[in-house]
């Protein structure tokens, strides 16, 4: 055999062996070594189920943005251990070292002999053999950016990996799926001037390689990847705008469109460019906008235009954040190990946090929980900054700026709100100033829409002001996009528990301070059960603006403020839409809409389940607790209660002589259970109005042509009390309300008429299950209407009315006129008041009016 033989024996009769390719199978001591080398770093299952969802018969390329051999091997030693597709064609790669001795050889003989023969070097683009292997199954990775890329591609000629595909994909019918791979060794956000750390060993999002080796060495946990969304190379040439474009120009778009794609996705992880405070500070007070409003606020008021800059740098200094990555780390583990200690568990949606992590990479996002405790501002930052987001600015009331928690809130993105803006022109200027720079740098910012917190246990309607400044900031082009992103936040138990019963009962809140900071520290010997957190899906102000038809800079203030109003409404709408229902709110529910002073734990469960039933027709989020086992759940909450004294036992001795528990409600502790029951009311309301409005009809067959009048005048008399979506009707809510009540039975639809419906006497009792929910808000404006009948209008001021208010509840129901000690509720009555006042209704001198909605309340409560 001559030498011409052996060698095209060796070479099995083609120069295609290139050291791009690393096979799978390459040597048990080199993968041995890569696997462990790269053991710490972390990829979570929903990394990897973005990938499994790419179509089975698609052509796989992963893609970098920065040309890396560390990143090459790490997906194709992790992704071939996971059972995914691993690259194995590294598009501009050399991977020599690492291969099997045995194609080491091959690829050098191969290369020779080939130049020998053409006096070139085999090319892998050129003969084929890299389009060839992605074919027949192989997995394919590039980078976007590599050093000197623009002089090799449109200098040297060299072949395009990205032009390659493209015409790769167009010469086939089978999908090519790009899939942007990201690789993080810090949560830090980049900050506008480097550190001597970076300029030395390279910034954390491109790492020099003896920075990479100290983090995977010293901390491998700090280490994670990140999958970003597929990019279906069929589809992009078919888009309009790609479509017509020549091979060059579609491989510049598809190039800056992943370029932007990662950068947008590591932003959505480490936050954007931290600058420091002081430099925006300055941004903010130098800006055109301000500067022409100071000084037409300096004439207008006569105030020195040096005073006015004075007022603005002290406004913003009041207000803003002094975000630090360093106290967050910190901060994080501190709240770790409260949480820990506190509470059993945090139950979290995880697949809303993927849809906002996809969703953050279009515009800042707004996120908007609900509010019923402190605790609000640590859980949501610890689990946003625990799933690799950034921790967003916060807005807090200024009454929580007091030191020591101030400054470490502001060190967390926390930033300062005054709880009114009333004749504080130019302090509301800067405050709008400042949202418009946060959301320009890219920053998400948090807000809690209610205001405050909830002392009710509902969610309160929306306080405006500040979803209005995001608004006008976006109006004015801050962002391309805005975000939503309704939450629900809620607690088995509230830390807070017995200062809402106290304030609600007419006592004073008690201002934040320093001391309640050392008194929170008794908070830490008790445990309060689970934290729930559901993300409802994301609402894009863009989108929403389509749908409604106009855009905002062609809207009058009169609609521009009905649309905030309607996406305020909307967003209260969302999260009780995902509010998880606890077996606490069920056994409250059931105790306080119980029809007996006594009740034992067999009539309870009774109860508890026709509400179980119900709101699984509602598709309501149901707490892991009640799926399992309603008996235990009913039983844990009832043992709960008696511990806290909310309920009391008592014996009762049957006929056979053995002794049954029933239970009986502690008056005094009735509001602590109706804040519970009001964390899952809104879900009832509709079957609630529904009921009381069939009860009104006193007969046991009705049509629900009947229900419509009465359910829209309940709906417009609560509307202070309860959120509802104003894209459904009446007529919507009556009709599913009806088929929930057919399911469980408590209706039976008529046999030939149509729409008509019948029921029996023990119906009717089920149905006072439900209307039930609405006695103590009936009780609570009875009051209110009791005290404008006996009141001249202006007779008395507003803080002095509440508290007369507070005082005639009080003897009603020491007189029995009403019966329920949870009616006697503040909050209640300041909504009482505005519906009323919205009404006319300010006093004894509209006693027309105050007999029509006195009658109404009455009639209701005699079929309660």
């Amino acid at each position: 055999m001559n030498i011409r033989e052996r060698i095209d024996r060796i070479l099995e009769g083609t120069h295609n062996h290139f050291s791009c390719f690393f096979p799978g199978n390459s040597g048990f001591f080199s993968s041995a070594i890569l696997k462990l080398f790269f053991s710490g770093v972390k990829v979570r299952k929903s990394q990897s189920s973005t990938i499994e969802k790419v179509p089975k018969d698609a052509i796989i390329i992963y893609a970098t943005k920065h040309k890396s051999k560390f990143d090459y091997l790490f997906y194709h030693t992790r992704y071939k251990l996971y059972g995914l597709p691993y690259p194995e064609i590294g598009f501009d790669y050399k991977v020599l070292l690492w291969q099997p001795v045995t194609r080491i050889y091959k690829i050098l003989l191969a290369h020779l002999d080939f130049f020998f023969k053409n006096m070139t070097l085999p090319d892998p683009y050129g003969s084929g053999y890299i389009r060839n292997e992605l074919i027949d199954g192989r997995t394919g990775f590039l980078s976007i950016v590599e050093k000197k890329g623009f002089y090799l591609r449109f200098v040297k000629a060299k072949t395009d990996p990205i032009r390659y595909l493209i015409e790769m994909q167009k010469s086939i019918d089978r999908p090519i799926y790009i899939i942007p791979q990201l690789m993080f060794f810090s949560k830090n956000p980049h900050r506008s001037h480097p550190t001597i750390i970076e300029i030395l060993f390279g910034p954390e999002d491109k790492p020099g390689k003896l920075r990479r080796l100290a983090t995977l060495f010293k901390n491998p946990g700090k280490v994670f990847v990140e999958t970003s969304e597929p990019v279906n190379l069929m589809q992009f040439l078919e888009n309009p705008k790609n479509r017509d474009k020549d091979v060059e120009h579609q491989s510049l778009s598809l190039r800056r469109d992943l370029l932007i794609q990662f950068n947008r996705h590591r932003q959505s992880i480490t936050g954007p460019v931290l600058k420091s405070r002081e430099e925006l500070k300055e941004s903010i007070l130098t800006n055109e906008r301000l500067q022409q409003f100071m000084e037409s606020h300096s004439k207008s008021r006569n105030i020195p235009i040096r005073e006015v800059r004075k007022n603005a740098d002290e406004y913003l200094e009041e207000i803003a954040a002094k975000y630090s990555p360093g106290l967050i780390k910190i901060v994080e583990v501190v709240a770790g190990w409260i949480l820990r200690a506190m509470f059993e568990d945090v139950i979290v949606n995880t697949d809303g946090i993927d849809k906002l992590k996809a969703m953050s990479q279009k515009g800042p996002l707004v996120l908007i929980p609900n509010h019923k405790s402190h605790v609000d501002y640590l859980i949501l930052s610890y689990l946003l900054y625990h799933s690799n987001m950034p921790c967003p600015h916060i807005a807090a009331g200024k009454n929580l700026s007091f030191w020591p928690i101030g400054p470490l809130f502001r060190g967390g993105g926390a930033f300062f709100i005054r709880r009114t803006f009333r004749g504080a022109v130019l302090y509301s200027k800067v405050f709008s100033e400042y949202i418009y720079k946060l959301l320009q740098e890219g920053f998400n910012i948090e807000f809690f829409i209610e205001g405050g917190r909830s002392r009710t246990g509902k969610l309160i309607l929306p306080k405006l002001g500040l979803l209005s400044i995001l608004l006008d900031a976006y109006k004015n082009g801050a962002c391309e996009d805005m975000i939503f992103v309704p939450i629900y936040i809620g607690y088995d138990r509230v830390l807070e528990e017995k200062s809402y019963i106290n304030e609600l009962e007419g006592g004073q809140k008690e201002p934040e301070n320093f001391l309640q900071v050392i008194k929170a520290r008794k908070f830490l010997k008790k445990r309060y059960g689970k934290i729930y957190i559901q993300f409802h899906d994301p609402i894009s102000l863009n989108e929403l603006l389509l749908h409604y038809g106009s855009s905002l800079t062609d809207m009058i203030p009169k609609e521009k403020n009905a649309f905030c109003r309607n996406l305020g409404h909307r967003v209260i709408n969302s999260i009780n839409s995902v509010t998880v229902v606890t077996s606490y709110g069920l056994v409250a529910s059931a105790i306080l809409n119980c029809l007996k002073k006594k009740f034992s734990y067999e009539h309870l469960k009774s109860h508890f389940e026709t509400y179980v039933k119900y709101l699984q027709t509602q598709d309501a989020k149901l707490a892991d607790t009640l799926l399992q086992d309603h008996g235990h759940a009913v039983k844990h909450a009832l043992d709960a209660y008696v511990q806290r004294k909310f309920i009391e036992p008592i014996s009762k001795e049957q006929e056979n002589h053995d002794l049954e528990t029933e239970y009986t409600v502690n008056e005094s502790k009735r509001p602590g259970l109706e804040y519970y029951k009001n964390n899952c009311i809104a879900f009832f309301i509709p079957a609630a109005f529904t009921a009381i409005e069939i009860q009104k009809k006193d007969t046991f067959q009705f049509s629900a042509s009947d229900l419509h009048s009465g359910y829209a005048f309940l709906q417009e008399f609560f509307k202070n009390e309860f959120a509802y979506d104003i894209d459904k009707t009446p007529e919507y809510f009556v009709r599913k309300s009806l088929k929930a009540f057919i399911d469980e039975p408590i209706l039976t639809p008529h046999q030939t008429l149509p729409d008509t419906y019948n029921m029996t006497p023990t119906d009717l009792k089920k149905l006072k299950l439900f209307s039930g929910f609405l006695k103590t808000y009936f009780e609570s404006y009875l009051i209110v209407l009791n005290f404008l009948k006996r009141n001249p209008q202006n007779s008395i001021n507003a803080k002095e009315r509440l508290k007369k208010i507070e005082a005639r509840g009080y003897r009603m129901y020491k007189r029995k006129e009403i019966e329920r000690k949870e009616a006697l509720s503040k909050v209640t009555y300041q909504n009482a008041i505005d519906f009323f006042n919205s009404r006319g209704v300010k006093g004894s001198d509209n006693k027309e009016k105050i007999d029509f909605y006195a009658d109404r309340i009455q009639e209701y409560m005699n079929n309660l």
